[in-house]
């Protein structure tokens, strides 16, 4: 069941793998943990901080792989990003216009589409 899990998250997986090797080739570090690939740091992971207030995150899941700013924000974001690698594991593909649909949904209803989108409200009860 887990293997079928991961095939079906890998398409949304796939544009992670894609960022994590710029990343990488900026020096960033990579370990594969329960299998998730976590890379953090290095050029990306910098400029990642220095995105305008709105866009600047700390941590981002895509399928399988999180991207994190440095070793600190990926301690800090684990247990929050592996709630979104188990709703990509439920959603595969699905997942990205569903989470985005449901951020429009209430950024047009005049509500707060990061904090009240129902996947981070998930992801912050289960971490």
């Amino acid at each position: 069941m887990r293997l079928l899990r991961r095939v079906w998250a890998l398409p949304a997986s796939l544009p992670g793998l894609l960022l994590a090797l710029p990343m990488c080739a900026g020096g960033a570090s990579v370990r594969l943990s329960e299998g998730t690939l976590e890379v953090c740091g290095g050029t990306l992971g910098r400029l990642a901080g220095r995105l305008p207030p709105a866009c600047r995150f700390d941590a981002i899941t895509l399928g399988h792989v999180i991207l994190a700013r440095d070793a600190r924000a990926l301690d800090a974001c684990r247990a929050h990003e592996r709630v979104h690698v188990r709703q990509y594991e439920r959603w595969g593909l699905l997942f990205y216009p569903l989470y985005l649909g449901a951020s429009l949904w209430l950024w047009l209803r005049g509500g707060r589409p990061y904090l009240d989108n129902p996947f981070e409200r998930e992801a912050r009860a289960l971490s």
